[in-house]
C-alpha cells in the first residue's frame, strides 16, 4: 500500500507564489510518474504537471511557463513550485503517481486526499 499526502495548500492574493509538497509512503520500489492534477466543483480533474523518475516534465498551457514540479527521488517527495497565481487556479490540487510496490508486479496508480489552494482577486 503507498499513502501520499500533500501539504502547502492555503489562501494566498493572486500574484503570489505557494510550494505544495507531497509525500509518498509504503513499500515503494518505484514510482513512475508523479504528478499534480487539481479539480475545481462542478468540473472534471484536470492534470497540471507530471514528472518521471528520469525527470522529464509536461504542463497544462494553462500554468506552463508559472508552475515548477520537481522530484527528489530518495525522498519520494514530489513538489510544485507555482507563481503568479491567478484567482482561476483556485482549485483542490491532489498528487498522485504510479507505483511499484512489489518485484513482478504491477505498477498501481495511487491518489492523495488534496490541499485546498484558494487564490483571492
Amino acid at each position: 500500500q503507498v499513502q501520499l499526502v500533500e501539504s502547502g495548500g492555503g489562501l494566498v492574493q493572486a500574484g503570489g507564489s505557494l510550494r505544495l509538497s507531497c509525500a509518498a509512503s509504503g513499500r515503494i520500489i518505484s514510482l513512475n510518474p508523479m504528478g499534480w492534477s487539481r479539480q475545481v466543483p462542478g468540473k472534471e480533474r484536470e492534470l497540471v504537471a507530471r514528472i518521471t523518475s528520469g525527470g522529464s516534465t509536461t504542463y497544462a498551457d494553462s500554468v506552463k511557463g508559472r508552475f515548477t514540479i520537481s522530484m527528489d527521488n530518495a525522498k519520494n517527495m514530489v513538489y510544485l513550485q507555482s507563481s503568479n497565481l491567478k484567482p482561476e487556479d483556485t482549485a483542490v490540487y491532489y498528487c498522485n503517481c504510479n507505483a511499484l510496490t512489489s518485484p513482478g508486479g504491477l505498477f498501481r496508480g495511487y491518489w492523495g486526499q488534496g490541499t485546498q489552494v484558494t487564490v483571492s482577486s
